[in-house]
């Protein structure tokens, strides 16, 4: 099923969506300031091209100062609009019955938008 879901999240949008925050987390890391926040971004663009059969895990890292201060950093300058589109998209996703999967998978990714930092997707 995973497999099947995948394919439909992909054609529909998910591959767009993937793509764009790849691109733009490679166009991050062309400063070397920004090679952290750009990581992430490619790491959410994944997880966005492919969210069923994944799940959002923390690792042990997750915890660090430093891990903690650029996910706050993130959440203010960027996380806060990933998350909402994502709430939005899932509600509009649960008025239909079909579309209720795909709604589930936006709710999956709103938690690695607001904080992706110590967690990876596995």
């Amino acid at each position: 099923m995973s497999f099947i879901g995948n394919i439909i999240w992909m054609i529909f949008g998910g591959f767009i969506s993937g793509m764009g925050y790849i691109l733009g987390g490679l166009l991050i890391c062309l400063t070397i300031v920004g090679i952290p926040i750009g990581v992430q971004a490619i790491k959410l663009g994944f997880g966005t091209m492919v969210p069923f059969g994944k799940e959002i895990v923390a690792t042990e890292k997750a915890a660090d100062p430093g891990n903690v201060i650029l996910n706050l950093l993130w959440a203010i300058l960027f996380g806060w609009e990933v998350a909402l589109s994502h709430l939005v998209h899932g509600v509009l996703l649960y008025i239909t019955i079909i579309g209720i999967p795909f709604g589930k998978q936006h709710f999956k990714l709103i938690p690695l938008a607001l904080a992706p930092f110590g967690r990876e997707l596995r």
